[in-house]
């Protein structure tokens, strides 16, 4: 597969590696972008994946709350700008309003949803089709999450791309001081025992992958090979502290790096059931316009023309 330079440059914004060391991924790789990351995390350590929660797609993340229900949503479109437009803000609204309302079995289902804007309706369907004719741009429901009553709800919303929405029971103050540090820090579990199993065995895959390019490189160099005991523990400690990295509990909390969430917890006789964290395309990619192609292709139809 050829490797081009947009193909490069995008893996770089994602891992901030080298744009050579970019190039030489992606053609090991033989064009797989998620592949090359993982290829540059063994050869250039976790330095390769701290851009890699960069998202890439336009939207707007909103929260809604009635009546001890809750309602998180994302919905999708093309472009920064429509996330701006008013029409497409009230539809946004009206889908996060009507969740909690109707209760949605799915994204189908928040269609059918009465509602009226703009001269369209009388659904969220109608309604977005008429927007998408109107404005000129694609949008979409991509996903949302509705929160039956019977557990307290605290949500914190950044801006309009991120937003987090957590079941508690105890204090309100200190729930939402954990909704804003999940939005910061994106555990992607509560405990190191809930990460998923498949994100683990990527790590220890990572982990083993960079300790045979170490030993391999040790070799060559005519430095002592460390023992294969040594190595799986390095293995182990890598994986163990990865797992505390991405768990809320064991994260260093954002207001006070003296301690950990879970005993800011404690201190305040709080209990984090479990949450929910929406960043706006995350997991989407996007197309990545190549203007001077794009320049060069018009030039050519004009001649031709």
């Amino acid at each position: 597969m050829a490797i081009t330079a947009s193909m490069v440059a995008e893996l770089r914004a994602k891992t901030d590696a080298p744009m050579m060391e970019c190039k030489k991924a992606l053609t090991e790789a033989d064009g797989n972008m998620e592949k090359a990351e993982e290829i540059l995390r063994v050869k250039l350590g976790n330095k390769a994946g701290k851009a890699a929660s960069r998202v890439t797609a336009e939207g707007v993340v909103a929260v809604h709350m009635e009546g001890g229900i809750g309602a998180l949503v994302e919905v999708n479109c093309e472009t920064d700008f429509v996330t701006k437009n008013d029409s497409f803000l009230g539809l946004v609204k009206a889908v996060a309003e009507g969740i909690v309302k109707h209760k949605p079995a799915d994204v189908v289902a928040i269609g059918a949803m009465p509602f009226s804007m703009d001269g369209f309706g009388p659904t969220i369907e109608d309604v977005r089709k008429g927007l998408i004719g109107k404005i000129g741009e694609n949008m979409s429901v991509r996903r949302f999450k509705r929160f039956d009553a019977g557990t307290k709800l605290a949500s914190y919303v950044h801006g309009t791309r991120i937003g987090v929405v957590v079941e508690y029971e105890g204090d309100e103050t200190a729930a939402k001081d954990v909704a804003m540090h999940v939005a910061a820090m994106k555990p992607v579990a509560l405990s190191s025992a809930d990460v998923p199993a498949e994100l683990v065995a990527r790590e220890r895959s990572v982990a083993s992958a960079k300790a045979a390019e170490d030993a391999a490189k040790a070799q060559a160099e005519g430095k002592p090979v460390q023992s294969a005991e040594i190595v799986a523990k390095r293995i182990d400690g890598g994986v163990q502290k990865y797992l505390k990295e991405v768990s809320l509990f064991n994260q260093t909390f954002v207001k006070n790096d003296k301690q950990t969430v879970e005993q800011m917890l404690k201190e305040k006789a709080t209990t984090v059931k479990g949450f929910t964290l929406y960043v706006v395309g995350e997991g989407i990619e996007k197309k990545v316009d190549d203007f001077a192609a794009e320049v060069a292709a018009q030039i050519a139809a004009a001649k031709a023309a």
